[in-house]
């Protein structure tokens, strides 16, 4: 299993709520019966005494409040992962769900619980001689302590969770992660693909999903192993079912063995959901949904959508400074040499970010005058193809406007705001 795919996994991993719990809990269990090693040592003799009974004490009321503690914790999680759904979307659900200080807290929590049952139950049998209850009356305040604490920090956290806000700055950093990471990588550490040897023999798909992770030390050793290059159809984010190709194999001059078409395959991780990992587009279309239930006649939030459209304006800025294909990867020699990898296109994008912002905002002044300005902002960046792509969207978008307005004077101040892009683009 390659380094990427590990960490893909891990990441998975991450988004459970089981794992942390079981890891702390697990600590729990180790650190009471670590406790019986001052027994044993030097220490012995030199610790304070401390009657069992006092340390019953303390651990019977951590026992009964970190269980009810947790019962609300949990209580007070699921509730507020409901609510960001709700008003958000649910693809982005996963962001709540791996949100650090929540996890943190329902494992410390739980993991305090394990601890006094087991902590009590040694302590109730005279587990521990005179250093060792002192060691667990020690951790035991330390224990308290980081629950404090943790409660504390945690109550901040679960109440800004569920707002819409949260979710909207948990898409634009996932996004802006994703982004980064293709930004060392435009073509995941393959070559630039050639564009005058054809498209060669396909490799199609035997699921239907969408490909989720691309192992390209797999591939790599695929085509290595016959001779031939590999083209890289299906990138992270790709929808693909049977029939429609994964990679194109262009063999060699001197001819090649087959390929194992099997493996070639099991490089792809495929799955009924898109990730944000290595899918950058996936974060401007989970952003693109937000604003578009934002605009619904149901709930009518056009600040939402303006706030959406500035989030996306950033991401995209931050995808201009990526350098351009003919620098290649970030490493000075691609990692894999036998797959070629075309770089993301900008005018998907727009496409993905833009569409249904342009369209469900057609009818309002105030989002279709955000939308021409920001497209305006993004027209004088450098990158040409990505002033060509907003003067594009700016087109449709006021195109939408034509149909949808009814007040004269509202169309023309987005007129106004679109001429940019009916003017001549400059070289």
């Amino acid at each position: 299993m390659s380094a990427d795919r590990l960490v893909f996994l891990l990441n998975r991993f991450r988004e459970r709520l089981w794992i942390k719990p079981l890891i702390v809990c697990l600590l729990s269990i180790a650190a009471v019966f670590a406790a019986k090693i001052a027994d044993t040592s030097g220490f012995a003799n030199l610790a304070p005494i401390v009657t069992a009974g006092s340390i019953e004490s303390l651990l019977k009321v951590m026992a009964s409040s970190m269980l009810v503690i947790a019962t609300f914790a949990v209580g007070s999680m699921v509730s507020a992962y409901a609510t960001a759904s709700g008003t958000a979307t649910p693809r982005a659900f996963r962001l709540v769900v791996a949100d650090d200080v929540s996890q943190n807290a329902l494992s410390t929590f739980i993991g305090a619980f394990i601890f006094s049952l087991v902590a009590l139950t040694a302590v109730m049998n005279d587990f521990f001689a005179r250093a060792g209850r002192f060691s667990i009356f020690v951790l035991t305040l330390l224990v308290f302590g980081v629950v404090i604490f943790t409660f504390v920090r945690w109550v901040d956290r679960i109440a800004r969770l569920g707002r819409l806000e949260t979710a909207i700055e948990k898409v634009e950093s996932a996004t802006a992660n994703a982004m980064r990471q293709r930004q060392r990588a435009p073509r995941l550490c393959g070559v630039a693909c050639d564009e005058g040897s054809g498209d060669g023999q396909p490799i199609y798909s035997d699921d239907v999903g969408y490909v989720q992770h691309v192992d390209m030390a797999a591939l790599q050793a695929c085509a290595q192993s016959v001779g031939a290059r590999l083209v890289l159809v299906a990138d992270p984010g790709t929808f693909v079912a049977p029939g429609q190709a994964l990679v194109h194999i262009r063999p060699s001059r001197k001819g090649n063995a087959a390929i194992d078409a099997g493996a070639v395959r099991k490089a792809f991780m495929i799955g009924a959901e898109r990730y944000f990992d290595n899918d950058p587009r996936f974060g401007l279309i989970v952003l693109s949904e937000i604003a578009g239930r934002a605009l619904s006649p149901g709930i009518n939030d056009p600040g939402t959508a303006i706030g959406i459209i500035g989030a996306v304006v950033r991401l995209l800025v931050l995808w201009s400074q990526a350098p351009g294909p003919e620098q290649g990867d970030s490493a000075d020699q691609p990692s894999y040499d036998r797959i070629e990898v075309p770089v993301l296109s900008v005018h998907d994008m727009f496409d993905d970010a833009f569409t249904s912002i342009g369209r469900d905002g057609a009818p309002m002044v105030d989002v279709s005058l955000r939308l021409q300005k920001s497209l305006a902002s993004l027209a004088m960046l450098p990158d040409p193809v990505m002033r060509q792509a907003a003067a594009r969207h700016a087109r449709m978008a006021l195109a939408r406007c034509e149909s949808a307005m009814s007040l004269p004077l509202d169309l023309e101040r987005v007129r106004h705001a679109a001429a940019f892009a009916q003017a001549p683009a400059a070289n």
